[in-house]
């Protein structure tokens, strides 16, 4: 897009606030966007799957597990894609969960998470151990957020669609680390969506920096003491940013900042653009004329206090839970062979029955009640008479080659038909079982189930994934 269309308030203001490194800013609206990936690490490693890559990769600096992909290159129609091994994103949209330190057994929120992106790469550095709850007002995008960490196999999320008011009435001083990548203005989305520029204005931006003080009220009441909250937005307004910040600062004196490394051309925050607080400093900004990606702020807060001083909720009462004689036999003797396959301790004092559905519950989420939510834990999959079958999403759990699977290289011309849901045939040595369930893999990596029957691989991939 070029510059001229931009609204001529913003230019003024952005004018004044870069000086002279506004003809840089302005010129970067003229350069094509660079699109990036970021790794599953639950899934795969970086060093691994640059030896597997269908396409050339080149480093994102700010962060260990992100590359940027040429303009020719489809990942998204790429079956590595639909294994979760990968999720597409813009760039400078990966700091602020790069730059967050979470720790396995951590208690995680990611307030604002819909569709995903930042969501799952908490979740991934969790490692299937702790709690990941990913939480959006909005319902339908609360849908994507869903689908995307079940893509990319995450096993310990409870996935809420509620009010940050809501959600701080249950988990008061609750979790480690809080993520709030705020909803804003997308001044930096301007080049990536163009329909953005047509929507903003001066009001937008004060209303959205109202909206942000609500929820960061909310998401300080929820982190325990000792914990750190990222806050991140894709703007470049100063209201929005070190303004927001400045709110946090003033009204919460139990919480500072942290200071965040000024490396890869990041800026710091700017003082003179909030409460002149000298702290202001310690946050980041990623403008799109020193960095390859649209923009992006970053301030890491954290809580006075430790740990220690906390007594948060004890972890959910485990009565309810008990299975049915029937419904553990046939349970254990699908889940059995593949436990091993999952999230690192699982514990059948944790699988609960809703209906006919079969679930793993994260550990340490404390009783809920009241929360509207769309998934508590890793859907295992249903009971039905006599027998069970299995998810999509505990297909997409498993870490690696189950015992019984129809492993094929990733360029075999019948993905796409299985994909489409069309029966496939096996070829001699690919199928490690002789029939029954099975996972189909792709260069080792589970894609989805199928169940064979004399050489038939019959498709199991659920028509709402086709």
């Amino acid at each position: 897009m070029h510059s001229p269309q931009l609204p001529q308030a913003f230019l003024s203001r952005m004018e004044s606030m870069l000086g002279a490194e506004y003809p840089d800013f302005l010129a970067s609206y003229e350069n094509p966007r660079r699109q990036g990936l970021r790794l599953n690490t639950l899934k795969i490693s970086p060093e691994d799957f640059l030896k597997i890559s269908p396409f050339p990769l080149e480093p994102i600096p700010w962060t260990d597990n992100g590359f940027y992909y040429p303009p020719d290159a489809r990942p998204a129609q790429h079956p590595f894609y639909r294994c979760g091994l990968y999720y597409l994103q813009e760039p400078s949209a990966m700091a602020p969960a790069s730059l967050l330190p979470v720790s396995p057994g951590d208690r995680v929120l990611d307030l604002c998470a819909a569709p995903g992106g930042k969501a799952t790469e908490l979740g991934a550095r969790l490692r299937g151990k702790g709690l990941l709850t990913a939480n959006d007002a909005d319902s339908s995008r609360c849908k994507a957020l869903l689908r995307n960490l079940e893509l990319l196999g995450i096993s310990n999320s409870f996935v809420t669609n509620e009010t940050p008011q809501r959600l701080a009435g249950t988990f008061p001083d609750f979790f480690d680390k809080i993520l709030v990548d705020a909803p804003c203005s997308g001044e930096g989305m301007f080049r990536k969506e163009p329909a953005a520029v047509k929507t903003w204005s001066t009001d937008k931006s004060e209303s959205c920096a109202r909206l942000q003080r609500e929820i960061l009220a909310q998401a300080v009441h929820m982190l325990s003491p000792g914990g750190l909250l990222m806050y991140s937005t894709c703007t470049f307004a100063p209201i929005e940013n070190e303004g927001a910040v400045s709110y946090v600062l003033e009204h919460f004196p139990e919480m500072d900042l942290k200071q965040l490394p000024e490396t890869h051309g990041f800026s710091p925050g700017n003082p003179q653009w909030g409460n002149q607080d000298p702290r202001l400093s310690r946050c980041l900004r990623l403008w799109p004329h020193r960095v390859q990606g649209e923009g992006h702020f970053l301030a890491l807060f954290c809580k006075k206090g430790s740990g220690e001083e906390n007594s948060r909720p004890s972890p959910r009462a485990s009565k309810n839970r008990k299975l049915l004689r029937p419904q553990r036999l046939l349970l254990e003797d699908f889940l059995q062979p593949l436990t091993a396959f999952l999230s690192p301790g699982f514990d059948w004092e944790r699988v609960e029955i809703r209906g006919d559905r079969a679930y793993l519950l994260p550990d340490g989420l404390p009783k809920v009640s009241g929360l509207h939510f769309l998934r508590n834990g890793l859907f295992l999959g249903e009971l039905k008479k006599n027998r069970f079958e299995p998810s999509q999403p505990l297909a997409l759990a498993l870490k690696e080659l189950p015992p019984a699977h129809m492993n094929i290289p990733c360029q075999d011309a019948r993905i796409p038909s299985y994909l489409h849901g069309e029966t496939i045939v096996s070829a001699p040595g690919e199928c490690s079982m002789a029939s029954g369930w099975g996972v189909l893999c792709v260069d080792g990596f589970p894609l989805g189930w199928g169940k064979l029957v004399n050489g038939t691989f019959k498709n199991k991939y659920p028509r709402g994934w086709r």
